[in-house]
């Protein structure tokens, strides 16, 4: 089994669908921080705004107010890798500026802005497949390839990028699956994929768990992905999924 590196969720948002309103102040989320930190997570993905189906909306200075004081408290305590995970290029700039070294974009670079904050800073970034499509492994490269070639026209290299196929976003419970099966065909776009299936509804839906209860079904499609290619995962439950892939290894 490869080397897997874990990549631990924090949301400091009171709608996200899985621990929403959990971490609502910033004392409370660098205290989870820390915990994943020592259960094991190479990088803290903080977010400020919920990205399930149906979530409205959240203004600039919202999203702010959510995850700089989180930022800033963290990288006082700790120096682990802290990743911004917005779509808004005015939210990644004061992250970076805070202190986060990672930008998560849910909307794959498409903002000219957002490509010119991850060159100037120099920042990893990973780049999310987010749209709806009828050949699942195909256009998800396609994909991938123009968007490599507008983030190195944007000054962004190749050691900063890191690829995100999108469970969950905009893609059906079978090609959820495909893409985890095919990520080979990824792989050999010679970029880290990164897989971000905890707790994601379509584990619910092939076998009926409700999203407290989708650990199995979490670490089997992990466990999957990183068989075939992914070299981060994203994950809420960072012990269990440090514990699992060192018996797996």
């Amino acid at each position: 089994m490869p080397t897997v590196k874990l990549m631990g969720i924090l949301n400091v948002t009171p709608d996200s669908f899985s621990d929403g309103g959990r971490y609502s102040t910033a004392t409370l989320a660098v205290r989870r921080a820390l915990e994943m930190v020592n259960e094991g997570a190479s990088v803290i993905d903080i977010g400020g705004e919920s990205s399930r189906p149906g979530a409205k909306p959240v203004a600039v200075q919202t999203e702010l107010k959510r995850v700089i004081p989180v930022i800033t408290a963290l990288r006082r305590k700790s120096r682990i890798p802290i990743s911004i995970d917005t779509s808004k290029p005015e939210v990644a700039e004061a992250a970076l500026r805070a202190g986060a070294t990672w930008v998560n974009d849910i909307t794959g670079l498409r903002h000219p802005a957002m490509r010119t904050i991850v060159a100037r800073y120099r920042s990893t970034v990973v780049i999310m497949h987010n749209s709806r499509y009828r050949d699942v492994a195909q256009d998800i490269r396609q994909f991938f390839q123009t968007q490599i070639t507008v983030a190195k026209k944007s000054g962004i290299k190749r050691k900063q990028i890191i690829l995100d196929p999108g469970i969950g976003f905009g893609k059906t419970v079978q090609q959820n699956v495909t893409i985890i099966r095919q990520l080979h065909k990824l792989k050999t776009l010679g970029y880290p994929i990164l897989i971000g299936a905890s707790r994601k509804s379509f584990i619910g839906k092939l076998t009926g768990a409700d999203v407290d209860h989708r650990l199995p079904g979490t670490l089997a499609a992990h466990a999957v992905a990183v068989k075939n290619g992914a070299t981060w995962l994203r994950v809420h439950d960072v012990a269990e999924h440090k514990q699992f892939f060192t018996l797996l290894s």
